[in-house]
């Protein structure tokens, strides 16, 4: 069973941002996957302001993040960009902390000007975490989601088709590109 990492880079909780991670990792499960996510607001904040690397508080991210076969990293969009506390996080991984990882990019915005956040500020950052296998991602705009009152999630029948469409392509992925990954790895 392939195990499925999502990373929530949002600094508040409950937010759209995170409650769409737990609609895709319900979609993930129903497909067989194992699936875990990973808030990065839990990390402690001095950790990621100090920037201390070898901190006892990022031995389970990083041990999440080793198993994971994918992962899906998703975040608000702030001033055309993705999340501070995020960027933190990512800056205290190891250099190749996402090689051989299938990455799925999910943003969440008030506007669609900030559409091109995933392309040119989330993936270059996740490419030099040696992301190889970067999918499109998908961008949806707040009014696309709507938290109700059980804390569930309604999406608008377009982003629900265009994520349902992405989490199909990155399952897929995953299980295409994961054993060749591990193939490799015991040849060498």
């Amino acid at each position: 069973m392939a195990n499925i990492l999502a990373i929530a880079g949002s600094p508040s909780h409950p937010s759209r941002t995170y409650t769409l991670l737990e609609y895709s990792t319900k979609i993930l499960q129903q497909e067989g996957f194992q699936t875990d996510i990973l808030s990065v607001r839990d990390v402690p904040a001095e950790v990621l302001a100090y920037g201390r690397y070898d901190s006892p508080a990022l031995e389970q991210p990083k041990a999440l993040i080793e198993k994971a076969d994918g992962i899906i990293i998703a975040t608000p969009v702030y001033k055309a960009a993705y999340t501070g506390v995020l960027k933190a996080f990512l800056d205290l991984l190891p250099q190749r902390a996402l090689s051989g990882k299938v990455v799925l990019p999910v943003a969440t915005g008030g506007t669609l000007a900030h559409l091109l956040a995933i392309d040119y500020a989330l993936k270059p950052v996740l490419s030099e975490l040696k992301a190889r296998f970067i999918l499109g991602g998908v961008y949806a705009v707040d009014k696309q989601l709507q938290i109700q009152q059980d804390g569930s999630l309604q999406l608008d029948e377009e982003i629900d088709q265009r994520l349902k469409h992405a989490l199909d392509e990155f399952a897929q992925s995953v299980k295409t590109v994961q054993p060749s990954v591990k193939e490799l790895a015991h040849t060498k």
